[in-house]
């Protein structure tokens, strides 16, 4: 039969991974709340996904939980467990589940120790799809801070919303968008015996935010925003953003990458910069 990819969610991710996809000669259809919205592959509204759930040889969620509860898996748990071609399932998680680890690494053997209802939440995720993949191959991907073409810290430069927060030893993970659907791609790829497997989609230096900014502002020809202490920033964050400067971890992806027989194409944000901002017009350049 051919490799059919039924992906749920038309996000910046799922989008990304269904181009790379149908680039590469698979069959992809996308399950989308919003089925009217532009895709890069044929779109299937999400209350009529059980059929093309039954013709899919892998399926990869890429939806948050909704509450307590994977919105996929509470709506078609007995589709997929009963699905007479499906091989594969791989879920889009968070290297969050790791909670605070006082600037420690951490790798795929790692087990998780949420410290916030929203990491205990994606655990919880992530053993649901385990359990309905029993018989199959299940790779639960943990990513770290999402950023690509239209979504990094050039994007918030130009929107002048980009703030130089210094914590120092405080380094964040990030994972370009295109290193995400190349890491999904070269999965989908193997076969293996049946069982789970975890993934850290987390490029190669942890970094400090101000350093990010920084380096994107030097690519744009433009002085940095003036630096700021974690102290005078925090009372104006929201909650979620005290929450993730709370945590403090270095998350390794050598395993991940020596199994998907990988190398990132961006193993660090100097790389995954330059090539979104060699992608983009001259016009768009700060300085201009």
């Amino acid at each position: 039969m051919a490799h059919a990819l039924l992906i749920f969610g038309n996000g910046y991710s799922g989008a990304a991974t269904a181009r790379l996809a149908r680039a590469a000669g698979w069959q992809v259809r996308i399950v989308s709340r919003d089925p009217a919205r532009p895709a890069p592959a044929p779109t299937v509204a999400f209350a009529n996904a059980a059929e093309s759930i039954a013709w899919a040889t892998h399926l990869l969620a890429t939806a948050a939980p909704d509450g307590d509860a994977d919105p996929v898996l509470h709506a078609f748990s007995d589709q997929i467990r009963s699905a007479p071609n499906l091989r594969w399932l791989g879920y889009l998680s968070t290297t969050g589940v790791y909670g605070d680890r006082a600037g420690a690494w951490v790798d795929e053997t790692t087990p998780p120790a949420p410290n916030s209802p929203r990491g205990a939440r994606r655990v919880a995720a992530e053993q649901a799809w385990i359990a309905a993949g029993a018989g199959r191959m299940v790779d639960i991907f943990r990513l770290a801070g999402i950023y690509g073409p239209g979504r990094s810290a050039l994007d918030d430069l130009r929107a002048g919303r980009a703030r130089r927060i210094s914590k120092p030893g405080h380094a964040f993970g990030r994972i370009h968008r295109d290193d995400i659907a190349h890491a999904i791609l070269a999965a989908i790829g193997q076969t293996r015996p049946p069982g789970p497997r975890i993934l850290n989609l987390n490029d190669d230096l942890p970094a400090e935010t101000a350093d990010v900014i920084a380096e994107a502002a030097r690519l744009l020809g433009v002085s940095p925003p003036p630096l700021i202490s974690y102290a005078d920033a925090a009372p104006a964050m929201s909650e979620m953003a005290r929450s993730f400067w709370a945590e403090n971890r270095k998350v390794s992806s050598a395993a991940t990458k020596a199994a998907l027989g990988i190398a990132w194409r961006y193993p660090t944000y100097r790389e995954g910069l330059a090539a979104i901002l060699g992608a983009e017009q001259p016009l768009d350049r700060l300085d201009q």
